[in-house]
């Protein structure tokens, strides 16, 4: 089969990286698993648990609802059925008011919400909206690797923002104001964030809208992770009413995804929360790329959302629990910058050594990891500037080098399977590395494949429960 074509691509997909998880799965797939040692996939944040039996019927009766529009198969409207969007609007209220906070006054309604298909279609229609061609948006350092991708497809300057370990990867205001110029049209956060977990205190989003209205540029704030907030006060105050202050609407601009809340990702559902001005304008946007968000697990989830909200805390404080336990059961060696949301942000013992393949690159311990192994995880260089640029020279002096540091997706495995992970798996891993390294100092810098015998788990405790090479 050819697979010559006559005609040119893009210049701007072509200068576009690789998407990363399936190149995560690739490695993953040439991994042959064990009864000892199963494949552990903490590559991609995806929920390891299906939805309630609750919204599972509810989809299904759906869809068993006789007439076009009943089972959800005609076209909805643009911005998603207004009983969604109705539902939306309530659990804001109810969230950004926080617990034992009735009296706090929040300012959203079902006109200010837009249902999409997916929350990175939400931020690709919201980046149309506000920025062309050879603009510049700010996006902190590590930064999540769809929204640079998006960017980059639209011909729009992602400028980094770097964060570094030292300061809890938390952004830092001064220095983004330093990035804005005349092109800037946006700052986008993501809080907790992907990939570092970091959640950004309330003060600080807010300084980061103060920042955005003294320079007339759009705060776009994703919150797929805030349901994983496990204190009772609200993520923050910005939807609040303050008489004093402008309203949120001038600048704010809020992303969500159903997918980590709710258990849905292959549903694809996603919202935008903004001024009605806005969203006149996404109106052209969304129809050209969705036409209308998907149906039927509309109808399903939007008269479920109260009665999900225990479900919800539960799986927050499950994964609040993983990730206690995934620190305190790291080898020695291992150390976790940040963490929070879906994600753990860890440094590993090896920073900047090149011994595990042919390039040197450091994503071939994360590839090494997973074919050899079975434990994916990503390298932090998927989620940095791949070439060298000042500002980035600057990071290494403040601590941030991506060579050295991996993320791990907590919430995808159940409490055992984090166990096992972290007394057997990476101590084996850690004592190969080490053979490896005197194998590689006697034979040059051949790519070897870590030996890896297969030993019961009895057997891995008797060396030491926490080692270190």
């Amino acid at each position: 089969m050819s697979l010559k074509i006559s005609y040119k691509l893009s210049a701007n997909v072509l200068s576009t990286i690789v998407p990363p998880i399936p190149l995560a799965n690739a490695w993953a797939e040439s991994y042959k698993p064990t009864p000892l040692r199963p494949l552990i996939d903490m590559s991609q944040g995806a929920p390891g648990t299906p939805p309630p039996k609750l919204l599972r019927d509810a989809l299904a009766d759906v869809v068993r609802r006789d007439g076009v529009n009943g089972g959800g198969w005609g076209y909805c409207p643009w911005n998603g059925e207004k009983e969604m969007r109705e539902g939306i609007a309530r659990e804001v209220r109810t969230i950004y008011r926080g617990r034992g906070q009735e009296g706090v006054e929040v300012d959203v309604n079902e006109d200010d919400v837009a249902i999409t298909s997916g929350c990175n279609l939400a931020f690709v229609a919201v980046v149309m909206s506000v920025a062309g061609a050879g603009d510049e948006v700010i996006l902190p350092v590590p930064w999540y690797f769809n929204h640079q991708m998006d960017l980059t497809l639209l011909g729009i300057t992602p400028v980094s923002l770097y964060t570094f370990p030292s300061e809890g990867f938390l952004p830092s205001v001064s220095r983004c104001e330093k990035r804005i110029t005349s092109k800037t049209r946006a700052i986008a956060l993501v809080s907790p964030n992907n990939p570092t977990g970091a959640t950004y205190p309330p003060s600080l989003i807010a300084s980061f809208l103060q920042l955005a209205r003294k320079h007339n540029v759009a705060l776009i704030l994703d919150e797929t992770y805030r349901d994983f907030i496990t204190s009772p006060d609200p993520p923050h105050s910005l939807f609040s009413q303050h008489p004093s202050q402008p309203s949120w609407r001038e600048n704010l601009i809020h992303l969500f995804s159903f997918s980590k809340s709710y258990l849905i990702p292959g549903h694809r559902l996603g919202l935008i929360i903004a001024s009605p001005t806005l969203l006149t304008q996404l109106r052209t946007i969304l129809d050209s790329l969705q036409i209308c968000p998907a149906r039927p697990m509309q109808l399903a989830l939007a008269p479920l959302l109260p009665s999900l909200r225990p479900m919800i805390v539960e799986e927050a404080l499950k994964i609040e629990k993983r990730h206690r336990l995934f620190k305190e059961r790291l080898p020695k060696g291992w150390e976790v910058g940040s963490a929070g949301g879906y994600f753990a942000f860890v440094r590993h013992p090896w920073g900047g050594k090149g011994a595990f393949g042919p390039s040197g690159k450091d994503e071939e311990l994360c590839q090494r990891m997973a074919s050899d192994l079975g434990v994916v995880a990503l390298p932090a260089s998927f989620f940095s500037p791949k070439e060298e640029e000042e500002e980035g020279s600057c990071a290494r002096l403040g601590g941030w080098q991506p060579e050295d540091w991996m993320r791990f997706s907590v919430a995808n495995v159940d409490d055992e399977k984090i166990v096992e992970l972290i007394t057997v798996q990476l101590y084996i891993f850690a004592k190969a590395v080490r053979d490896l390294y005197q194998t590689v100092a006697h034979h040059g810098d051949g790519y070897i494949k870590i030996g890896i015998p297969e030993r019961s788990h009895d057997q891995a405790f008797s060396r030491n429960p926490s080692p270190y090479i």
